[in-house]
């Protein structure tokens, strides 16, 4: 798999008299999901092999961690995770917190390396 620039720069918003768009990828190999983590609930710290994934924040707030950095991520805020970068998506509040996920490149759920999982998987 190559290496994925962080496609963030081409995603744009664009505004029409009915309302307006955001368009995030156009003509790739895609997977896209929106994922949704229960309060208190955690994914495992993880890496793959075959992809890279686009973050946005669509409700609730929740734990991001790619690489080192780890923030409370708000609606609307966004965030790019590199093939063979670690990341994990937590939510410490109250409400269950969503993610729209764009995972770019060869996608496969055994692609997983999990280094650490609060579900011993």
């Amino acid at each position: 798999m190559s290496l994925r620039i962080d496609p963030r720069h081409s995603m744009f918003l664009e505004e029409r008299p009915w309302g307006r768009f955001e368009q995030f990828c156009v003509n790739e190999p895609t997977t896209v999901k929106i994922i949704t983590v229960d309060p208190g609930q955690r994914l495992s710290l993880q890496t793959h092999a075959g992809r890279s994934e686009f973050w946005r924040v669509l409700d609730g707030v929740l734990d991001v961690t790619v690489g080192e950095r780890t923030w409370q991520a708000q609606p609307g805020e966004s965030a790019w995770i590199p093939v063979g970068e670690l990341h994990r998506l937590g939510n410490s509040g109250t409400i269950p917190g969503r993610i729209l996920e764009i995972a770019f490149g060869d996608f496969d759920e055994s692609d997983i390396e999990r280094i650490q999982d609060d579900y011993t998987r």
